[in-house]
């Protein structure tokens, strides 16, 4: 199930975070890894709920910080996904799907952090 949102970022966040949640449940049940797998789950869910945060900030310095703080989770959460890829949690196929769905979301955001910044 997608969620649909108007806005595009929270949108894929949002959508990506649903993965992270299966990909999560799965490392989990079929691999019993539960340690950095929990820390792909936070990081990788942080990254929603920091761009819906910013959507609802109270200033441009809010929105920006916010914006901030989504981007670093995601590349803490690209972080994980190598990490596991390189131990052999994650097949290659798995890895690659998720890993540019990330890398997606991380281009994004700095678009969205570089423009606001101009903006000033």
């Amino acid at each position: 199930m997608q969620y649909k949102e108007k806005n595009i970022t929270e949108n894929k966040s949002f959508n990506f975070a649903v993965r992270i949640i299966n990909l999560y449940k799965h490392i989990s049940k079929e691999k019993s890894e539960y340690v950095l797998s929990k820390q792909l789950l936070r990081s990788g869910t942080s990254i929603g709920a920091n761009v819906s945060e910013a959507v609802q900030g109270q200033s441009r310095n809010d929105f920006l910080a916010k914006m901030n703080i989504a981007l670093k989770e995601a590349y803490e959460t690209e972080y994980w996904l190598r990490l596991l890829r390189s131990t052999d949690y994650l097949s290659e196929k798995e890895y690659t799907s998720i890993y540019n769905d990330c890398t997606e979301l991380e281009k994004l955001l700095v678009s969205i952090v570089k423009t606001t910044k101009k903006s000033k």
